[in-house]
């Protein structure tokens, strides 16, 4: 019995010894936005966990990007791993997703991947894009 109480505490200290290496902290993930308006600005809302990204935490990181022009977002010095962007196209610029008597959204909108929801938004499994290095990706807002 004394042996099964030593054996977890000896793993517990050889790992607490063990070095820590840190996680590569360069990927990048840009996404050229592909819109048919060229008014207003898209926002976009990055997120590393499925928890967060179905609304029970904070995106990791936030962009506003101006829809004039050629409009690009661009997160740089992520953490290895699995991420998804909600965003929506604020074509008025009253600062939120419009949506018609029914809660359909009457701004164009997109998730990473060009995933496509199933009456409601993309899930995670569907937006979900791995950054390890630089991602790039086209994605058009309907």
């Amino acid at each position: 019995m004394r042996r099964s109480i030593l054996l977890p505490l000896m793993i517990a200290a050889a790992a607490a010894a063990a070095p820590v290496i840190a996680e590569p902290s360069d990927g990048s993930l840009r996404l050229n936005l592909d819109l048919g308006a060229r008014s207003g600005q898209v926002m976009i809302a990055l997120f590393d966990s499925p928890a967060a990204y179905n609304g029970q935490g904070a995106p990791v990181r936030q962009v506003m990007v101006d829809a004039s022009g050629d409009p690009v977002a661009v997160f740089e010095g992520l953490p290895a791993g699995r991420y998804a962007a909600k965003m929506f196209h604020d074509v008025n610029g009253d600062g939120q997703m419009n949506m018609n008597p029914f809660g359909q959204p009457v701004e164009p909108y997109a998730f990473t991947n060009n995933a496509v929801g199933n009456m409601g938004p993309a899930g995670w499994d569907r937006a979900g894009v791995e950054v390890n290095g630089a991602v790039e990706q086209t994605i058009r807002l309907r």
